[in-house]
């Protein structure tokens, strides 16, 4: 597949796959006169006047039945850095979500664990589509089941799911990004029922190796609401087409999918192993939009890991008070 290089505002930007040009002509970042350039044109050209480029990128395809296949949901979010969201269901809908994450519900909610993520093809599927589905869960290190929650009764329920750690709740309408988010593998929370729950490959040996994530990223998709949680104050960031944005590996929320995403070295063996950055950082190439969070768990954990008394953390001082400080605990050898 061939590589592009697009001109947006008098400046060079790229190299772009085939598809990433596509996909911007389809969000209207580029037009049919943008000028392109690949190794083997003799000149630049409109994107039109390029065949491989001018074809239509595919819509995503309609479920089956022609409506939305995913069910229709209201929510609200409530609190600050310990969130929750609350979600209201009408009789015959339903939620997904982790287990464990469950806060509380009303009555008339029924409450039914499934293999799987619950989505309609997991349902409709035979025995080996369902091991295939809970299996995608299992590799991104999440259980094999999920827990459905139905409302069966009149008027109105409501179920509400909270935070595992200090952070935010973002919701997301997977119809605004082309039925799809690729996020990290602990960020789901919950979703409408029908909301696929698999796995993203990372195609590049770097990435896979460096990057925290490695091969695997959950991949959310369908065309209903999705709730993912994040550490921290989460940052939006729209990315044009060739931006780039390099960031630590572990603050790196989710992505759309036409966000290329691969891993870079700092760079010195002096800064990699004293500047208490990682060796490596995420390089993240628009077009697209990109969610990142301020405290990745992996960073709240580790200092309560070494704040712990039974690691010989600041916690295991008695005069945590004193003038000493840490000079304090030479005494108490």
């Amino acid at each position: 597949m061939a590589s592009f290089f697009a001109v947006i505002n008098g400046q060079q930007q790229g190299p772009f796959s085939e598809d990433q040009i596509r996909t911007s002509l389809a969000q209207g970042v580029y037009t049919d006169k943008t000028m392109v350039w690949s190794q083997g044109m003799s000149d630049w050209q409109p994107i039109a006047s390029v065949a491989v480029l001018s074809e239509s990128t595919p819509a995503p395809p309609l479920p089956s039945g022609g409506g939305m296949q995913a069910h229709e949901i209201d929510y609200e979010i409530f609190g600050h850095e310990m969130q929750f969201v609350e979600i209201e269901l009408d009789p015959g809908e339903s939620a997904v979500a982790e287990a464990g994450a469950m806060m509380y519900m009303s009555e008339g909610i029924q409450m039914e664990t499934v293999f799987g993520d619950g989505s309609q093809q997991s349902e409709q599927g035979g025995f080996m589509d369902k091991m295939l589905g809970a299996g995608k869960r299992l590799i991104t290190g999440e259980s094999l089941f999920t827990t459905l929650f139905s409302y069966g009764g009149k008027g109105k329920g409501r179920v509400a799911f909270a935070s595992p750690y200090p952070g935010k709740i973002i919701p997301l309408d997977l119809k605004q990004y082309q039925n799809k988010i690729v996020c990290q593998k602990d960020a789901f929370l919950c979703a409408a029922k029908g909301v696929s729950i698999g796995v993203a490959f990372q195609k590049k040996i770097g990435t896979a190796l460096f990057g925290g994530e490695g091969f695997i990223m959950q991949q959310l998709e369908g065309d209903g609401l999705t709730f993912v949680h994040a550490g921290g104050t989460i940052v939006e960031k729209e990315l044009a087409a060739g931006e780039t944005l390099r960031v630590d590996t572990g603050c790196l929320v989710a992505l759309t999918q036409t966000v290329a995403y691969d891993i870079e070295f700092v760079g010195g063996v002096k800064s990699a192993i004293f500047g208490g950055e990682g060796f490596f950082f995420a390089t993240l190439q628009g077009p697209g939009h990109v969610w990142l969070q301020s405290l990745p768990f992996s960073r709240l954990a580790g200092k309560i890991h070494a704040a712990a008394p039974q690691t010989g953390g600041i916690g295991s001082s008695k005069g945590e008070g004193s003038v000493l400080g840490e000079l304090g605990s030479l005494f108490q050898r």
